[in-house]
């Protein structure tokens, strides 16, 4: 297969409705959708094997152009085609709507698992087709079918595979079968008619004239089930509209109010997307094996929850508004662990999963031959020690939005959390970056362990009823001191006096802008300034930040990493170099696709996205350096944070800058 029949990764967008996901592309071809679970096998997984992975599209037959956009405020998604007889809309929904006892919060509805795809004529009169090419258990199970009668013209199709089914309802014309996929674009199925690869389909024509309107539907249940009833047109617009209305509410209340609100709004619906709506947990991407280095191997499964990124992620949203999804992640995280911090692991399932082996698929030629395609994360089993830091750090910022809810369980378990932050800060670990090279002493792994000890002690001295002893407060003090004496010791390079990757190591790491970010050192601390000026001049290509140099255990290389450039703007606002801040937060935004979407990395050579896609870090990224722009400019003028959220955040870090 020609590598170049793949879209680029932007040419996707993402749709949600907290129990399943797809991708879809500029010519509204779903390429990737995994109903009822996140971490579900595909049913469509073209993404990863255009010859054999399946996919399900709804275009013209003639030559088109296209626009596309989210309807404003939503993950709503509208493909607009223009060709030569006429304009023709398809809207792509997940319907969603808001259960009543959990506002924000997506319910379970009859029928759900359903992607409702609305064709609408604007203009003139132009010939469609459904193209519809299933695939179960990533491309392993192949698609059976048989026809279920219909109504009014329209034809309904199930096809099923291994425990799976979808019913397919379209009034586009009779859905006839087809060998292999109808890629126009792609010379190489010309020759693959007879090729047992290919996956079989079906395919149906119609004209769709100015003022008509049909609604496509894809359900998805259990091979045993019944077919789902039909839904009339009425009920099709109303759940659409329900599905508008929902996301525009809960964006509405975002409490960001400054000038890069647009991009803040849409990086919390892609968060919000991420949440599996059943447990409150957070995967870090929707997909897996999307590449770091086109035809590369570090292609990983990120369709899992990171403790790490979770946390930060629902941080961010309980700070701009969405309190309940943090509570919520809570619930779930003490429920994963039975509450116990000495089972904490560095990834989960999203329904607390905690073995999560590494399978290589090697029937999949990966996206753009970029193998092994892998399910499941070998992560799972690795110790890293930042965890408990950042865990800590986002309980102690919901806890202090919620008004010090301060439950006996979570008393117990940031508790256990701490003294596994004292009794192991002194080991080795992966970090961070999760190498395969073998454990280290990461200095960012020790500043989260002293963030955690940090945040902990602040705590306590909120509910200084739930202290176990007398001597608790004083010891934790102690060894966040101890601490970070050992960081200021062997963290820092003795000749460029800036903060490294390793302990008594001299390489750079962007995770040493945390240092600054965090309130480990001030912003007229000599050491922001070598620190910044370090990742400036090792680890940025035209102005996109590299995460480290140097070997971890994998062949090849990989792009500059969004949230490090993040990082970078946030630092460069600290340190009150204002205008470099917005430069870098502006070059990031306009690496992002036409609907504001990023991928983990960008390749600064080749202007072009790379890694799973929409990357959750990435968008938390965006919307820490708004904030984080927005305080540094209000700071001397009055106004004040745009959230209290930010107020704290901003107080904490001068705090820690303040803490002897």
């Amino acid at each position: 297969m020609n590598a170049d029949q793949y879209p680029a990764i932007s040419d996707y967008a993402f749709l949600s409705d907290g129990h399943s996901l797809a991708l879809i592309g500029r010519d509204a071809s779903v390429e990737w959708a995994c109903f009822h679970r996140y971490d579900a096998a595909p049913v469509f997984a073209r993404l990863l094997d255009r010859r054999k992975g399946g996919y399900f599209r709804i275009a013209p037959t003639s030559p088109f152009e296209t626009t596309r956009r989210y309807l404003p405020d939503t993950n709503v998604l509208e493909t607009t085609f223009r060709t030569a007889d006429g304009v023709v809309t398809v809207t792509d929904c997940l319907p969603v709507h808001e259960d009543p006892a959990h506002p924000g919060r997506p319910a379970r509805r009859s029928p759900g698992h359903v992607l409702q795809r609305h064709v609408r004529g604007v203009s003139g009169a132009v010939e469609m087709a459904v193209e519809f090419f299933p695939t179960f258990d990533f491309a392993r199970s192949p698609a059976a079918f048989s026809r279920v009668e219909g109504a009014g013209g329209t034809s309904v199709l199930r096809a099923y595979g291994g425990t799976e089914a979808l019913v397919l309802r379209s009034a586009l014309g009779s859905l006839e079968p087809a060998p292999v996929p109808a890629d126009t674009d792609d010379a190489d199925y010309a020759d693959d008619a007879d090729d047992a690869d290919a996956c079989p389909g079906h395919v149906s024509r119609a004209v769709v004239t100015a003022g008509s309107e049909s609604v496509v539907t894809l359900v998805r249940t259990g091979a045993g089930d019944p077919v789902p009833r039909p839904l009339s047109l009425r009920e099709l617009d109303d759940r659409l509209a329900e599905t508008v209305t929902y996301w525009r509410e809960w964006a509405g209340r975002c409490t960001y109010r400054g000038p890069y609100r647009d991009a803040v709004v849409r990086s919390l619906l892609v968060l919000k997307g991420l949440i599996y709506a059943e447990t409150g947990a957070i995967v870090a991407a929707p997909t897996t094996s999307l590449p770091e280095e086109i035809g590369g191997e570090r292609n990983w499964d990120y369709r899992y929850t990171w403790l790490r990124d979770a946390a930060a992620m629902l941080a961010a949203l309980a700070g701009s508004g969405y309190p309940d999804e943090a509570r919520h992640f809570c619930d779930w995280l003490i429920g994963a662990t039975s509450g116990d911090a000495k089972e904490l692991r560095v990834l989960y399932g999203i329904a607390g999963e905690r073995e999560l082996d590494e399978v290589c698929l090697d029937h999949l030629e990966g996206y753009r031959g970029s193998r092994p395609v892998r399910v499941g994360n070998g992560a799972w089993e690795q110790f890293q020690l930042d965890v408990y830091g950042e865990l800590l750090a986002a309980l102690d910022l919901a806890m202090h939005l919620r008004g010090g809810d301060y439950r006996p369980e979570r008393a117990v378990f940031v508790h256990d959390v701490v003294e596994l932050a004292v009794a192991r800060w002194r080991e080795a670990d992966e970090g961070i970056w999760e190498v395969r090279s073998g454990r280290r002493h990461y200095v960012f792994s020790k500043l989260m362990a002293w963030i955690g000890l940090d945040s902990a002690i602040r705590i306590l001295d909120r509910h200084p009823d739930e202290v176990r002893g007398p001597e608790l407060r004083k010891r934790w003090v102690r060894e966040r001191e101890e601490i970070r004496a050992e960081i200021e010791r062997r963290g820092v390079d003795p000749e460029t006096g800036a903060f490294v990757q390793a302990f008594d190591s001299s390489a750079p790491d962007a995770t040493a802008l945390q240092a600054i970010l965090r309130g480990f050192v001030a912003p007229d601390d000599p050491r922001a300034a070598a620190t910044i000026d370090l990742i400036e001049t090792e680890l940025t290509r035209d102005g996109h930040v590299y995460r480290y140099h140097g070997g971890d255990g994998l062949k090849g290389g990989e792009g500059s990493f969004v949230l490090c450039t993040l990082w970078l703007a946030s630092a460069l606002a600290y340190v009150g170099r204002m205008e470099e801040a917005e430069q870098r937060l502006g070059l990031v935004l306009g690496c992002a696709n036409d609907l504001g979407l990023l991928a983990e990395e960008y390749d600064p050579l080749t202007r072009s996205q790379l890694g799973n896609f929409p990357q959750g870090f990435s968008h938390l990224g965006v919307i820490a350096t708004a904030y984080v722009i927005e305080v540094a400019k209000r700071q001397g003028e009055g106004p004040g944070p745009s959230s209290v959220a930010e107020d704290y955040i901003d107080k904490l870090a001068r705090a820690r800058r303040a803490t002897p």
